[in-house]
């Protein structure tokens, strides 16, 4: 480490990254070095007397050389200074003095020229981080009374403060504990310098296409191409040393011969080639590049980000299809696509190019067109939390369409869309679904926390509503985009065929919509409106005679009825409608029309399209599909967007009985003996549960025949049983093994089974555990692992030895809210029976709540833990009790997912 640590000496060392100033601008934060002595002492020559004065308590510029003497001296202990360098010039500096008892004093300076671009704030946030990690947990600081600008930055910094008054001074105490109020407030300022950033990408006012040849098939003559013919409002430029002009467009033979830097730069040159030219990109003061080019091996991409963040330039790609903003006055469609988009409200964010051509082609089609569209590539810098940000605040887009084949930072891209995702609906494919994905696993909990399973938990916590494949996709967003979400599962079908309406209702069933019954009065009702021998259950079968006038008038029925959440309405095309002139389709408009607060949806059988949007002249729009399994999929995701709406955001719940210190200190301990990590024994395993308040099996160590006859005699319960557990070290699955046997009654028959374990496992069994035998119960898992990507998943569901062949489980990011748990309870099929299957009551549900609560807060507490596994967890109306436990540690660093920092 370049700093110094502070006060404890485990700590993570503090590393250089990027970060975005809230002008968009781009910073570099790094612990000082010697060498930045005379960059340091130039910020305080450079500063006003006035700021002097307030940064020093007093004036003088021998006042600024001392401070970099200190700044950029030798490491000493406790202490951290962190510079921001801007194009290599020193912007501001943030220090801490530490003490042996977790408080230190912090101090801040902002270079003149860079007040009010929130450096100040930004270095602060990294300060927190650095020193939590090294045990600091408060920051005292001190400042002039009329020194408003850095009592603002503490205040505006979102974490709880304390202030007092001391002759003319204002003294500070900042706790350093995060809360969702600083999350929070960081989140805004992510929002607010990531949009700054990406208005050169999204809005340029100038463009530059490097690299665009002359013959018909060149990448870049396809982009300017399609830049000018969509009227493309910008200066536009072109670089291509053989030519004069390219389209029309004015060619000069490099970048940095450009007449003036443009905002923005599309490269479409050869992989060998795209480092330098970013490089003269960044020479010149080009903000942003949307790099085309394909085949960068890894030299080459360092090479390419390295000159994106020495130059402060955002970055698209590489291996992209392009950018595209249908903006009026801007008109921006730098891709080489075929066809340019229809303008519209859905953004758009794809990885793969051949997806987001589909889709640009797809919402086309349907009539919502795109507000703004990016193709992410390889995504080494822009990604689609930045695309979310930047829909969130841009007026124009209604829908978020994302095709992501992986995460950089799963956890921040939850919050975003979780915020994103309450003002408008987010669709995804899930890409990646593949069983291949699975890593080997030891524990049952490793084992089940598939791929699929983590992004599920991801996208189900942060209401993004998933599909399986782009039909899927378009699907769900014609419905989202032409109607009113339903207010709940239910479905009425409607049909001139009974046929077809019954393929409708099971197709409802199997969506997980409900169709139920109708009410009596309501049922005499329909019988009345439609023509004699109609059945009016659900599915209505209106019959074949039907005019489209009653159909429409039993849809608007339906519609009314406080016991339908959504109207399916099935219309096949008859004889009778063809030879009297009767629309049915027509009618079905004219209901929805007159009905603009339900849900109506059409299924056509005989239309060519999968799916199409019908238009009346009032504007109302409603979804036709070819399929009724389309419609019912579509309609059960606006269902569950209705009901994720409907739930409050949910909290961490605040849990006792927890000593995070005490189990530091174990953790700590296990890895000093074992700095490669490795399955706890049995002990420890009971201590790290004890310290979160886990409730267990009461159990002892035995090292031999004689000590496990005693703990037998201590630890049986009323009906005298115990178990006898064999234990060696890297032992997994016990009963596989042959190491465990159960119901063992009196001191002979403990004795006699330790016997037999010993003589059939021989030196490998290094001791037993002995418990008494659980009382019967319903046997589950609860277990948690660390996903390298993900952060630590809870797992639950159906325990005992067949769990991986049942695979009945589900999971859910910790840190879980108490809207998480209860979603965790319930999702597994096992669930009914925790609440009472066949006349049975409860379980302890709240005793199970809380048992995976611990996990969760153990998993946040202690980045070291790789995976903990809880199985059996046995589940009684009087209590839940945790039978066994396995738990593995690796040497691990926290990762803060919050930290404002560039890729």
């Amino acid at each position: 480490m370049t700093g110094t640590r502070g006060t404890t000496d485990t700590a993570p060392p503090v590393r250089r990254t990027h970060a975005l100033l809230a002008d968009g601008r781009t910073v570099e934060i790094r612990p000082a070095r010697p060498e930045d002595r005379t960059g340091v002492e130039g910020l305080y020559e450079r500063m006003s007397s006035e700021n002097l004065r307030l940064r020093f308590f007093g004036s003088g510029r021998g006042l600024g050389r001392q401070a970099a003497r200190r700044v950029c001296g030798p490491p000493r202990p406790g202490s951290l200074a962190l510079l921001a360098l801007h194009e290599g010039r020193v912007a501001g500096i943030a220090e801490y003095e530490g003490d042996d008892g977790g408080t230190a004093e912090v101090a801040l300076a902002v270079a003149d020229e860079f007040h009010h671009r929130g450096v100040g704030t930004l270095l602060l946030e990294h300060l927190v981080h650095a020193a939590r990690a090294a045990g600091v947990t408060v920051f005292t600081a001190g400042a002039l009374a009329d020194n408003h600008a850095v009592q603002k930055v503490f205040v505006d910094l979102g974490l709880r403060t304390t202030r007092h008054h001391d002759d003319g001074e204002v003294r500070w105490t900042i706790r350093l504990d995060p809360d969702e109020h600083y999350l929070t407030a960081v989140d805004e300022r992510a929002r607010t310098a990531d949009t700054a950033s990406l208005r050169p990408l999204l809005r340029p006012r100038s463009l530059v296409v490097v690299g665009a040849g002359r013959s018909e098939g060149s990448v870049g003559r396809a982009v300017l191409r399609n830049l000018r013919r969509t009227g493309f409002t910008g200066r536009l430029l072109a670089v291509n040393p053989g030519a004069r002009s390219v389209e029309g467009v004015p060619a000069h033979p490099s970048v940095t011969a450009l007449p003036q830097a443009p905002e923005l730069a599309v490269l479409t040159v050869p992989a060998h080639a795209v480092a330098e030219t970013a490089e003269q990109c960044g020479k010149t003061g080009v903000r942003a590049l949307v790099v085309l080019s394909s085949g960068l091996d890894a030299e080459q991409g360092a090479a390419l980000l390295a000159a994106c963040r020495r130059h402060g330039m955002r970055l698209v790609g590489p291996n992209c299809l392009g950018v595209a903003n249908t903006e009026d006055g801007i008109r921006l469609e730098a891709t080489f696509a075929a066809a340019p988009p229809e303008a519209g409200t859905a953004g758009v964010a794809v990885q793969s190019g051949g997806v987001g051509i589909a889709l640009r082609s797809g919402l086309t089609r349907l009539g919502i067109g795109v507000s703004t569209f990016a193709s992410l590539g390889d995504k080494y810098d822009v990604s689609g939390n930045d695309m979310l940000r930047w829909w969130e605040g841009d007026g124009r887009t209604g829908l978020a369409l994302l095709h992501l084949e992986s995460f950089g930072n799963p956890r921040a891209f939850s919050r975003t869309a979780r915020r994103v995702a309450r003002r408008m609906p987010v669709l995804t494919v899930d890409a990646g679904r593949s069983e291949a994905g699975r890593r080997a696993a030891a524990s049952h909990t490793a084992a089940a926390a598939t791929p699929t399973m983590t992004r599920g938990a991801l996208f189900t916590q942060a209401g993004v509503i998933a599909t399986r494949g782009i039909g899927e996709l378009l699907d769900a967003a014609a419905l989202l985009h032409s109607q009113p979400l339903p207010t709940g599962t239910r479905v009425a079908v409607v049909s001139n065929a009974g046929g077809a309406g019954v393929l409708a209702a099971d197709a409802c069933a199997e969506a997980s919509l409900t169709v139920p019954e109708l009410p009596g009065a309501l049922a005499a009702a329909l019988r009345g409106a439609l023509p004699p021998g109609a059945s009016t259950a659900n599915p209505v079968d209106a019959g074949a005679a039907a005019t489209g006038p009653q159909l429409a008038d039993c849809v608007g029925r339906l519609a009314e009825h406080g016991g339908v959440d959504a109207v399916l309405a099935v219309l096949v095309p008859t004889a009778t409608a063809a030879a009297t002139g009767d629309d049915p389709v027509r009618e079905l408009l004219r209901a929805a029309s007159a009905h603009p607060s339900r849900t109506i949806v059409a299924v056509l059988p005989d239309q060519a399209e999968r799916v199409r949007l019908l238009h009346t002249g009032d504007g109302t729009t409603l979804p036709a599909y070819a399929d009724p399994q389309d419609a019912a999929r579509a309609l059960a995701h606006a269902a569950e967007r209705t009901r994720w709406l409907g739930r409050p955001p949910g909290e961490v719940p605040e849990l006792h009985g927890v000593d995070t210190e005490a189990a530091r200190a174990l953790v700590d301990a296990f890895l000093a003996g074992h700095p490669a990590g490795g399955w706890l024994d049995p002990r420890d395993c009971a201590r790290l549960l004890d310290h979160y308040g886990v409730p267990r099996l009461p159990q002892a160590w035995a090292d031999d025949e004689d000590t496990a006859a005693e703990a037998a005699a201590r630890l049986a319960g009323p009906d005298g049983r115990v178990a006898l557990k064999a234990h060696w070290p890297g032992l997994l699955h016990k009963s596989d093994q042959g190491a465990v046997v159960l119901d063992l009654e009196g001191e002979d028959g403990v004795r006699t089974a330790w016997r037999d374990l010993t003589a059939r496992l021989g030196d490998a069994m290094t001791g037993a555990i002995v418990q008494p035998m659980a009382r019967r119960g319903t046997e589950l898992v609860a277990g948690v692992v660390q996903d390298e990507v993900f952060g630590p998943l809870v797992l639950f569901g159906l325990g005992g030895t067949a769990t991986e062949v049942l695979a009945d489980h589900a999971a859910r990011l910790a840190p879980l809210t108490d809207r998480d748990v209860h979603d965790l309870i319930t999702a597994p099929r096992c669930a009914p029976l925790l609440f009472g299957h066949r006349g049975g009551g409860p379980v302890d549900l709240d005793g199970l709540e809380q048992i995976l609560l611990r996990l969760s807060r153990m998993a946040c507490d202690l980045p070291e833990l790789a995976e903990a596994d809880l199985n059996p967890v046995v589940a009684r109306p009087d209590g839940t009790t945790a039978v066994d436990a396995r738990v593995r540690l690796l040497p691990r660093h926290a990762h803060d997912p919050h930290l404002r920092r560039l890729r």
